[in-house]
């Protein structure tokens, strides 16, 4: 079966570079994503475009805007990046630089961090942000759910405020990423109002393949989300994503192949991805 890994990173972060070596256990490296693609079939990833500067943990008001993905020079040939946002400094030679971003082969979508930032997704300075992702039919992806941080704002990353947004832009592509755990219920009403809304199943667990398959076991944890899954069964607006290194990716596909009924592996974990990230060459 192949694989396109539609949620991952490849961004020099302390905290991914400690989890990658103390609770996921995978090396957090060129080589090792390029092993664990090979080990699971994965044809291309999708990293989301982060950094952390002045020596701060993200989210840094101070970082570059947009932002890229600098875990290593050389950028692996399957992996392709969503540029990220820093609403702090969105400035009018930010857009400019954004839309050159945009432009390059290697960018394939918008990445935004409600829930890091506390910046409403409907404040106007996102506004000049979505008309790009419009006018380049570029998705945007929006962190939604519990954040990876001891400092989350969780009301700024709820999912029903994508409800509004995909009104506002209806020839945007947005991705709810997460499934915006733990509000998946939240989520599932907001992809069946919106025609223009999909999400991903990244990072519904931090751990090695020890955690993956206690968890896997878990009934309750795998009925939770579950129930969000079986609302609508929209899975074909539904994708595969790791949220690696928080992960090794082959165990992850293991434990998401639990959630998807078969007949629809091919939807989650390769077709939706090719029709949100029109720019994926695969």
């Amino acid at each position: 079966m192949k694989v396109i890994d539609a949620h991952l990173h490849f961004s020099n972060i302390k905290r991914f570079v400690n989890t990658a070596r103390t609770i996921s256990c995978v090396d957090y490296s060129s080589e090792g994503l390029k092993k664990e693609f090979a080990k699971a079939n994965v044809s291309v990833g999708v990293a989301m475009g982060v950094v952390e500067m002045h020596d701060k943990a993200f989210p840094d008001a101070h970082s570059e805007n947009p932002m890229g993905i600098n875990l290593e020079e050389n950028i692996p040939a399957q992996l392709k990046y969503c540029i990220g946002i820093n609403p702090f400094s969105i400035k009018k030679r930010d857009i400019a630089r954004l839309e050159n971003e945009l432009k390059k082969s290697s960018v394939v979508g918008i990445k935004l961090y409600p829930g890091y930032y506390p910046f409403n997704i409907l404040d106007s300075v996102y506004t000049s942000v979505y008309e790009l992702a419009e006018e380049y039919q570029m998705p945007v992806v929006i962190h939604m759910g519990d954040t990876f941080s001891y400092r989350g704002y969780l009301e700024f990353a709820h999912p029903l405020t994508v409800n509004q947004l995909a009104a506002n832009f209806k020839d945007v592509n947005f991705v709810i990423a997460h499934f915006g755990n733990p509000w998946v219920i939240d989520t599932a009403v907001v992809l069946s109002n919106n025609t223009n809304v999909f999400t991903d199943l990244s990072g519904l667990i931090v751990g090695d393949k020890s955690k993956i398959n206690g968890l896997s076991r878990n009934q309750l944890f795998i009925d939770n989300i579950r129930r969000g899954l079986v609302y609508e069964e929209f899975y074909n607006k539904v994708m595969f994503g790791s949220d690696w290194p928080l992960v090794p990716i082959k165990n992850y596909i293991e434990f998401i192949k639990l959630l998807i009924p078969e007949r629809y592996y091919e939807d989650v974990f390769w077709k939706t991805a090719q029709r949100v990230f029109k720019k994926l060459d695969v």
